[in-house]
């Protein structure tokens, strides 16, 4: 690609998109949405019957689904960046912005979550068809839940990117990335119960605040004596948890601009 100086970021943006989208074509890319619905397969295979019914059930079913979602996630982009690493440092040189780089490749990924979301959520619904939630808070359950799925994936996706522009290679991303995915189990507040620092850093995963999204929309509070404030089905509090989610995306984002261009400069 020649002449990027004389590019906008806009149109910089609008040629690496088309670029994935041909890469996505060339690649046989569509193959992702069958080991992502087979993932979804088989954590509907193995949650209660009880899920959406009764609390300890949905919360167990939730989070399964929440840890799947960010694997999918991560596991989309966590080398996107890193195999490609030579090529943008030397179009780096030719005027290529970094922000315009990891813009397309946000968008891209945006369009392949909202796919494998729409899919998780249809064998998800299938699954519990008997026993789905009844009620939405802002939207019907369905699109509630999907939603949730797509914003807990999108947010696992631009981790996974920024994690790719950090390290050096495709064998140190896929190093990383199994402590990545430990940290958001272990720090979900679903596991073990969290105290003082541990407490602190679970504010900053997104399986915690996934967590309690899909608790919310399912009322969960309903199914217990013992209400936990961060489930309660109120549009207020779902809004404000979708909204987390989507920072977690925004600010992943940003970071690896930052963390792309300064590894390009070296």
């Amino acid at each position: 690609m020649q002449e990027k100086t004389h590019i906008s970021r806009s149109g910089q943006t609008m040629i690496y998109l088309k670029q994935c989208f041909r890469s996505f074509v060339n690649d046989k890319g569509w193959k992702i949405f069958i080991s992502s619905s087979l993932i979804a397969f088989l954590i509907c295979l193995v949650t209660s019957e009880r899920m959406f019914k009764d609390y300890d059930d949905t919360r167990s079913g939730a989070f399964a689904l929440i840890c799947a979602c960010i694997w999918i996630g991560i596991f989309n982009s966590i080398r996107t960046i890193c195999r490609e690493k030579e090529i943008v440092k030397r179009e780096k040189r030719t005027g290529l912005h970094m922000s315009s780089y990891i813009l397309a490749h946000l968008l891209y990924e945006a369009v392949l979550c909202l796919a494998e979301s729409v899919l998780v959520t249809m064998i998800v619904r299938v699954a519990n068809l008997g026993h789905f939630i009844q009620n939405g808070i802002l939207l019907l359950p369905t699109v509630e839940l999907f939603i949730t799925l797509f914003l807990v994936m999108f947010s696992a996706d631009a981790l996974g990117l920024l994690i790719s522009s950090v390290v050096k290679d495709e064998n140190t991303a896929m190093t990383v990335m199994p402590f990545a995915l430990i940290i958001q189990l272990i720090m979900s507040g679903m596991v073990f119960e969290l105290e003082g620092a541990s407490e602190i850093i679970s504010y900053f995963t997104i399986s915690r605040w996934g967590l309690n999204a899909i608790c919310a929309s399912a009322d969960v509070n309903h199914m217990t004596l013992f209400a936990n404030d961060a489930y309660q089905a109120t549009v207020g509090n779902l809004l404000f948890l979708w909204g987390i989610l989507f920072v977690f995306a925004a600010v992943y984002g940003i970071v690896a601009v930052a963390a792309l261009h300064l590894n390009m400069s070296e």
